[in-house]
């Protein structure tokens, strides 16, 4: 596998969820061999990382047992780990520990929970911001400043990962978890805010809510999930050029276009990825290695 190096463009993260119950694609995947096939599919489009997951964490999904969602996880994880890179998508230490075990060099943790998992592992981590749980996450969620209180979250939850020694520390503002739509569009305003904190940003929008409710017909019906690739695309690009490093997307073919153009821009322009390293040696930024398909640098 040959690594694809961030300065040529910036990162596309394919989703692949192993559930019968995702709120985009749920239950298409559910199957190993259709989430194995499908895994090939987005590493043939270009995905430069594969995101695994077995529990749902659309608005109002309940639990998954850690036994259930390994069964679902592990088989896909080991089938795709020599061929891309793999995150695994979860809030489970005993799942992160398996899945990484499996082959996964990347935890996306919507918990922001699991920095011990990756720090012992010495795999990169994710930390994403949310409020509540899937089942309540969207009950009437209230920020005083969403941008001021989600940069604060997170910065805070980076710097226990790296102070525990996570090699490479990324932070996600959580689109869409326990968020009003007004929430995503200021945190999408400010992503530059949070690309000034040093650690790169992962940001992911891909067929939410929010951008069928942005998009809605005339009568102010909701674009269905198939309608809002154009709405994914738009936000995705926004957030790579106000220096956002992956995105993390159900149309990878698309969206690694778009990446591509924000990279030729920059290089065109002089222009850099718009990170900071103030996270020290946690930010890909601190090295030269890429992280791309040939693995986390460490």
């Amino acid at each position: 596998m040959s690594g694809l190096a961030t300065e040529e463009r910036p990162l596309v993260m394919g989703v692949l969820n192993v559930t019968p119950d995702s709120f985009s694609d749920g239950g298409a995947w559910f199957d190993r061999r259709a989430a194995i096939e499908r895994g090939h599919q987005l590493i043939a489009e270009g995905a430069d990382i594969v995101d695994v997951g077995g529990e749902s964490t659309r608005p109002g999904a309940g639990p998954v047992a850690a036994d259930e969602e390994l069964r679902r996880v592990l088989p896909v994880v080991e089938a795709l780990a020599p061929h891309v890179r793999v995150s695994i998508d979860t809030t489970k230490p005993a799942v992160a520990e398996a899945a990484v075990a499996a082959g996964a060099t990347l935890v996306n943790d919507v918990s922001a929970s699991l920095w011990p998992v990756a720090a012992a592992a010495g795999v990169g981590w994710v930390a994403m911001h949310r409020r509540g749980t899937p089942a309540d996450m969207q009950d009437r969620p209230v920020f005083e400043d969403v941008v001021a209180e989600v940069t604060g979250y997170l910065t805070d939850r980076a710097g226990q990962g790296a102070a525990a020694g996570v090699p490479e520390v990324w932070i996600d503002p959580g689109i869409g978890f326990g968020k009003t739509v007004e929430h995503n569009v200021q945190l999408l305003a400010a992503v530059d805010q949070l690309v000034a904190t040093g650690y790169p940003v992962l940001v992911g929008t891909s067929r939410k809510s929010f951008l069928g409710i942005l998009s809605a017909s005339a009568d102010g019906t909701p674009a269905p999930v198939g309608d809002r690739l154009a709405g994914s695309l738009a936000t995705a690009t926004w957030a790579l050029e106000q220096g956002a490093r992956m995105v993390r997307v159900h149309d990878v073919a698309a969206t690694v276009q778009a990446a591509t153009l924000v990279g030729d821009r920059r290089r065109s322009t002089g222009s850099g990825s718009g990170s900071g390293s103030g996270s020290g040696d946690a930010s890909p930024d601190a090295g030269s290695a890429p992280l791309g398909r040939a693995g986390v640098s460490r």
